[in-house]
């Protein structure tokens, strides 16, 4: 009960002097305001750079160099590791390309082929090819070609046998078309079985599940000369490119971007918590003279309080929680102007969809408000220390 009865009475008395209250209140409102607007531009900003990496995964990809001779199980083992979300070989690049076409006499498209597989992060919620003759197309290739998911695409092949150009011909089926943001250019996505049929049809070889003639090829391992890999995060994209160095392999990465806004995000974590410290120094010191002040003010009321019983920890108590109130009714209007701050300072800076200049989380605030609670019950003890030296004599002489 006593805890509740100190609270009480600071509460009236807390009342009483309503607008020496309200000072208290403003000036930490005026640290705390500013502290929360400067921390949500921090992690807006850098979130929604770092969001926007994340959701690209043009970011994430490792592309390898030139002269690359890798075999399967290499690539297998790629994809099984946990800091991979996506590997998958590829052939050679000047053999991955077809003529497309609605149908005769219609123009025609050379694009590039990509091989897919369940897990692409640029087919994400799309189909996926389950045969050889079914494809997703880019959103270039098929606005150029006038074509919709679901109809049937004439695609044709060629390779030189001696003096004599040969073409072969099957017929795809469009399952979806990517959005233009996911690949801009001319390409198709298939399975990497089709990708290798082609490439062997092309090294003059024949592609019995196509029926295409040629040559009976040999049984010797297949070697690719790169592969399509993607990183889980932008966290891992430097740890495999230096792993497959290590192995040998070269490639290329998107790691300097993804390093530029890392930095930013220390940099101004650096900044953020060093205005912190001097704004909350400089709280911690106003919250402080405040109740070394109304010690002094309020000398015959506390002597009063030590002669009805009450003991130099209550008395301090009864700082505390008075300092309390201040920091809890300044945490909560502090929350309302940032939401304001907030919602114009978006409106003015924010164009695309999904992206913020300034945010923050449920969590944020929570941390917001016990940070500030803690360092006002801090504050308040260490301006109220002097209550100890209250005299309850003192509230016998003035009653």
């Amino acid at each position: 009960m006593r805890p509740l009865l100190i609270a009480g009475l600071a509460w009236q008395d807390y009342r009483r002097e309503a607008r020496l209250s309200a000072c208290s209140v403003l000036a930490l409102v005026a640290v705390i305001a500013p502290l929360l607007v400067l921390f949500g531009l921090k992690h807006g900003l850098v979130g929604s750079l770092t969001e926007r990496l994340q959701r690209d995964p043009a970011v994430r990809e490792i592309i390898p160099l030139g002269g690359t001779r890798l075999q399967a199980d290499f690539i297998e083992a790629l994809g099984q590791r946990e800091d991979v979300a996506f590997a998958i070989p590829r052939t050679r690049q000047i053999a991955a390309t077809s003529e497309l076409q609605v149908a005769p006499g219609e123009a025609r498209l050379n694009v590039e082929m990509l091989p897919t597989a369940l897990g692409d992060p640029l087919l994400q919620g799309l189909p996926m090819p389950q045969t050889l003759q079914q494809v997703v197309l880019s959103h270039s290739a098929a606005e150029k070609l006038g074509i919709t998911p679901g109809s049937p695409l004439q695609a044709r092949f060629g390779r030189q046998h001696g003096s004599v150009l040969q073409w072969q011909q099957t017929t795809l089926q469009v399952l979806a078309v990517l959005p233009l943001a996911a690949f801009e250019r001319d390409a198709l996505f298939a399975q990497a079985a089709l990708l290798e049929a082609v490439e062997d049809y092309r090294d003059g070889l024949a592609v019995a599940a196509l029926g295409w003639p040629g040559a009976t090829a040999t049984q010797a391992p297949r070697v690719y000369p790169g592969f399509r890999l993607y990183a889980r995060a932008l966290d891992d994209v430097e740890p495999l490119r230096q792993y497959l160095a290590a192995q040998q392999v070269q490639v290329v990465t998107q790691a300097a971007q993804i390093a530029q806004v890392q930095a930013l995000s220390r940099n101004l974590d650096l900044l953020f918590w060093l205005i912190t410290t001097l704004a909350l120094g400089g709280a911690v010191a106003a919250t402080s003279a405040g109740a070394l002040a109304a010690v002094e003010r309020k000398q015959r009321e506390l002597a009063v309080l030590r002669l009805l019983g009450f003991g130099s920890g209550a008395l301090l108590l009864f700082l505390i929680i008075q300092a309390l109130y201040s920091g809890l009714f300044a945490s909560v209007l502090s929350a309302l102007l940032y939401r304001l701050a907030e919602g114009g300072i978006n409106h003015l800076f924010v164009q695309a969809p999904g992206d913020y200049a300034s945010r923050l989380l449920p969590e944020h605030y929570l941390v917001a408000l016990a940070a500030v609670l803690l360092a006002s019950a801090l504050a308040a003890a260490l301006g109220g220390r002097r209550v100890a030296r209250i005299d309850a004599s003192q509230g016998i002489r003035d009653v």
